[in-house]
């Protein structure tokens, strides 16, 4: 058989349908496995360089897959390395959340350290630190300290994934205006060019794998780009794989990281599963990043919130001062009293500070992060909610004017921290700062980290929109609670082609939502937007393609520990589906997924933090469908009762999307309960103990 000439040069033979070393690279090569045997991570050298590969089960999911770095003035770090030594070790400990979609988390794994050194004259070493869990695999780079690598600018990092055949993927676009808020894709991996992660992905043979990081800190995010490489393309097409390439987002100069030695990348995450079922909850990043950094946690609050924010959307009130300003004294009280009437947490107001005249965008130096406007009582409303039990949540959009909002944020936080004000929502809208540095470049991630530090020092929660995405930091510091990264329920309020499709949803949990929480801002029971003059209405106007049954069943398909009831307080006046939104809970202990595909359907159970209350949430595409569900979770022996939030008969996201079916039925851990879900709809159930 003759083998490929850029075969031979990576030093693999091809055997069947899967790549191998050859025999001398074979005496270089060193395994690690999860503890329960089924995920194994190879790493070898051949011809001075190094690579690794993932097998489950036996099977190959990455073939060999280079690693390395390029730099500025320097020669790449990626030739001339050889195998100098390694390290083993297994960890098997387990943590509790502050907060969570689970309370306790088990991190158990072996541990591969592999030492490389590269040939004189540079000599340069750095340390590929593996670890096989049961849920995946993960591995970064350390670089120690040392003269030949003190400071340094990494151009591009090498580091490869190399899928054993064309899977299908999931993705939204990367390097594009509107950052992650996309609607998702499904296609060949073959198809892909650029593209965030997580990036999920189904092989011929059933495999889901999802690509991310995790303790993203001081680095540049991770892109993942498809192979534009001719030379190895075809090797590659003659086995059906395709390869993905980091690309890392830059400085305005085109460096993508700086740095001195000693230095740790973030880790590049794989992870595995079965089924789709099985990837959520995901916790294999928050088993990359370190434990809890803050003293004390008792400040910090999972809870619901409403909020003037919608009707900026529907355009009923304005960010800016004039006659439909939103962020008014009477009207924020009014919001107040509703969240206090209705056992809700805090209340978010945007627009009540100085800057939002004007092109807000374009003119990000003149946000105030103190100064309120002359019609917004900052400091009345804050002792007002505090009297009625509630808490204001401060809006600080900087329109990516980091520095203006960096020179104000120990005073603002201070501020906020002398009113009560515990938590704030940021915004970043703007693809570039006003330097030019990408928005999730390593100029932007070290912002975020030091809002996040800042506000643990002033007892302050975060929910970030416009974000960076989530890598697990919520372990490290679980004050940041909760972030956008994707598209979010505005998008309905827009018209046009712009609302999300009602399989969405259904896509959104096996993708995004496996990074972290999302601030989703579910609850919209105005579904067709006032529609209120009697006449038919035109497709492009706006409308959330949804049921009311949906609106509900997202609290607890999508999780986030800040949840927010979207819509205007008026419009859950005299509504009996309002009582689940109350009752549902934001802090789980433990979470289950029943069921689910990609893009098609998804029901999950999550047992309430603390208690014995279980809910579960079913979310389906445009398609109506019949799921039955098992109730094993519950206690074996101990009656329940099921309050049912279920579409109507004649429910359907176009014509008749509020109709529901509101009942309670006896059940325990034996029963089964028969879900039927509308076309755009869902379910929603709260499960108690009988008295």
């Amino acid at each position: 058989m003759r083998i490929p000439c850029t075969a031979r040069r990576l030093g693999l033979v091809l055997i069947g349908a899967t790549l191998l070393p050859t025999a001398t690279a074979a005496q270089a090569r060193h395994q690690v496995r999860s503890p329960d045997g089924r995920n194994e991570v190879t790493v070898g050298s051949r011809e001075g360089r190094l690579y690794y590969s993932v097998r489950r089960d036996g099977r190959p999911v990455l073939l060999p897959s280079g690693l390395g770095f390029e730099f500025r003035g320097a020669a790449p770090l990626r030739d001339n390395l050889q195998i100098v030594d390694t390290a083993r070790r297994t960890v098997d400990e387990t943590w509790t959340q502050p907060w969570g979609e689970v309370a306790r988390v088990r991190d158990h794994h072996h541990e591969l350290r592999v030492e490389v050194a590269e040939a004189a004259p540079a000599g340069r070493r750095f340390t590929l630190v593996v670890r096989a869990f049961d849920d995946g695999v993960a591995f970064r780079y350390e670089l120690p300290a040392q003269p030949s690598l003190d400071a340094f600018e990494i151009t591009e990092e090498l580091t490869e994934f190399v899928m054993a055949d064309n899977a299908r993927a999931w993705w939204v676009p990367a390097n594009r205006e509107n950052r992650y808020e996309f609607l998702y894709s499904g296609s060949p991996m073959s198809m892909l060019d650029t593209v965030h992660t997580p990036l999920t992905l189904e092989t011929t043979d059933g495999l889901y794998v999802v690509i991310h990081e995790a303790n993203l800190v001081d680095y540049a995010a991770m892109n993942l780009l498809g192979t534009d490489d001719d030379s190895v393309r075809p090797m590659i097409d003659s086995l059906g794989a395709r390869r993905l390439r980091t690309w890392l987002a830059p400085w305005a100069d085109g460096v993508t990281v700086r740095g001195r030695t000693p230095f740790v990348t973030p880790w590049r995450t794989i992870q595995l599963a079965d089924r789709a079922a099985d990837l959520a909850p995901s916790v294999l990043g928050l088993n990359l990043n370190p434990p809890n950094a803050l003293e004390r946690t008792d400040w910090i609050e999972p809870q619901k919130y409403v909020g003037i924010w919608w009707g900026m959307h529907i355009n009923t009130m304005t960010w800016a001062s004039g006659p439909k300003h939103g962020a008014t004294t009477a009207n924020t009280k009014a919001y107040i009293d509703f969240a206090a009437a209705n056992g809700f947490g805090g209340v978010l107001v945007e627009g009540w500070n100085v800057g939002w005249d004007g092109d807000w965008i374009r003119n990000a130096e003149q946000f105030s992060f103190t100064q309120p406007y002359p019609d917004y009582d900052l400091q009345g409303l804050a002792e007002y909610a505090r009297e009625q039990g509630v808490r204001l949540i401060a809006h600080n959009e900087t329109s990516m004017g980091v520095e203006n909002y960096e020179r104000q944020l120990e005073d603002a936080f201070t501020l906020y921290q002398s009113l009560g004000i515990n938590a704030v929502k940021t915004g970043y809208v703007g693809d570039l700062t006003r330097d030019g540095h990408a928005h999730h470049g390593q100029y932007m991630v070290r912002h975020w980290r030091k809002v996040i530090e800042a506000a643990a020092r002033h007892g302050i929660m975060v929910d970030a929109h416009e974000p960076i995405k989530d890598t697990g930091e919520r372990r490290t510091y679980p004050n940041m609670m909760t972030r956008e990264g994707a598209r979010g329920q505005e998008y309905n309020a827009w018209g046009g082609d712009g609302g999300n499709p009602p399989e969405y949803e259904t896509i959104l949990f096996f993708t995004r939502m496996l990074a972290g929480p999302m601030d989703f801002t579910p609850g919209v029971f105005d579904i067709q937007i006032a529609s209120t003059t009697g006449t038919p209405r035109r497709p492009e106007e706006p409308r959330v393609r949804t049921t009311l049954a949906k609106q509900l069943a997202l609290y607890v398909v999508l999780y986030s520990p800040l949840q927010m009831a979207a819509d205007l307080p008026q419009n859950y006046e005299g509504q009996p589906a309002f009582k689940f939104i109350r009752d549902v809970p934001v802090d789980w202990e433990d979470t289950k997924v029943l069921d689910g595909k990609i893009g098609d359907y998804v029901v999950v159970a999550r047992q309430e933090r603390g208690g014995p209350d279980w809910y579960v949430g079913a979310v389906t595409d445009e398609e109506a469908r019949e799921l039955e569900i098992p109730l094993s979770f519950l206690a074996s022996g101990r009656r329940y009762v099921a309050e049912i939030y279920a579409d109507g008969a004649d429910a359907d996201w176009r014509d008749h999307p509020h109709s529901i079916a509101i009942s309670e039925r006896a059940v325990d851990a034996t029963s089964r309960l028969t879900l039927t879900l509308a076309a755009g709809g869902g379910q929603a159930i709260r499960i108690r103990p009988a008295p």
